[in-house]
């Protein structure tokens, strides 16, 4: 195939992820002229308008749809391909990396990825940014995150996921204030926080509604990060997952934890990425240590 067509193709790739000419040529550094050109070129060559300008968003048509999963996978293969010749070298990486964590995604998965860093790529700089569940594909696409991690479920093209761990709620209250035993009336009489959802924990929210329990909210809050200080002090009660609640409970020791009397698994947690033909070798090493350093249970398995 002609290095022409191959960048037509590239063309097509980086538009259909971006929805943006602006964005494209910026990402591919080429004028925004080039971009149309070889837009109106593309059309041709597929009988299809392949793109459609709705507002200032360049969204993909159904024949656009088609052939992204094809012509991104080939041209994925050509890109490994080369990049094999360059071989990566974590120990002298000297650059940053940008990873997208709710805050209790910090606390729980930040510490085995920093020692598994400490031993492999001690120079590399973790940025870690804040990301609502929202944000994750955009936040992925136009590159201010490399990799993110969230119980939403995207269902997106444009990107590649795993799942890493699975998640079972659980409630949490402090040891001297306990709950009785798991059932039905366990909750009678006790005051709840709620947290956010914004870091795509909707489990907690749906249970404390569907069970009746909203009236028994007190303290509402953004971040799980303060939580376990609340509870200890008060005989507060949270619902959350249980491998959050298990670290929590390692830091305060006058916590407890109690099963629910309903089923509680929600979505698991899940690492994203852009897909592979927009990855850098520093971008798929990382993800590959981020997997090994977090997949639990089930999940731990060869996903590369």
């Amino acid at each position: 195939m002609p290095i022409s067509d191959l960048n037509q193709l590239r063309t097509f790739v980086v538009l259909y992820e971006l929805r943006s000419v602006t964005a494209a040529a910026e990402s591919l550094h080429v004028t925004q002229p080039t971009v149309s050109y070889t837009l109106r070129r593309l059309r041709e060559r597929f009988g299809d308008d392949l793109f459609r300008r709705e507002g200032h968003e360049m969204v993909p048509t159904g024949k656009a749809t088609q052939l992204f999963g094809p012509i991104h996978d080939a041209l994925a293969q050509i890109d490994q391909t080369v990049d094999e010749s360059d071989a990566f070298e974590p120990a002298s990486f000297t650059g940053a990396v940008a990873m997208g964590l709710t805050s209790i995604g910090e606390q729980t998965f930040l510490p085995p990825i920093m020692a598994a860093l400490e031993n492999e790529a001690p120079r590399l700089h973790l940025q870690v940014e804040r990301l609502d569940s929202d944000q994750v594909e955009d936040g992925l696409i136009r590159g201010t995150v490399d990799l993110a991690m969230t119980v939403s479920m995207i269902d997106s093209p444009r990107l590649w996921r795993t799942h890493v761990r699975a998640v079972e709620y659980v409630a949490l209250s402090a040891a001297a204030h306990p709950l009785p035993e798991t059932g039905p009336d366990m909750f009678e009489g006790r005051r709840f926080v709620r947290v956010s959802a914004r870091g795509g924990h909707i489990f907690p929210l749906q249970a404390l509604t569907e069970h009746g329990l909203m009236p028994q909210v007190v303290l509402t809050v953004e971040e799980y990060a303060t939580v376990p200080a609340v509870l200890q002090s008060t005989d507060l009660v949270v619902l959350m997952p249980r491998h959050v609640a298990e670290v929590f409970c390692g830091w305060f020791p006058g916590l407890k934890i109690a099963d629910l009397p309903w089923p509680g698994q929600s979505t698991p947690v899940s690492v994203y990425s852009r897909r592979e033909a927009s990855l850098s070798p520093a971008q798929r090493w990382i993800r590959a240590l981020v997997l090994d350093s977090v997949s639990a249970g089930e999940y731990r398995r060869g996903q590369r």
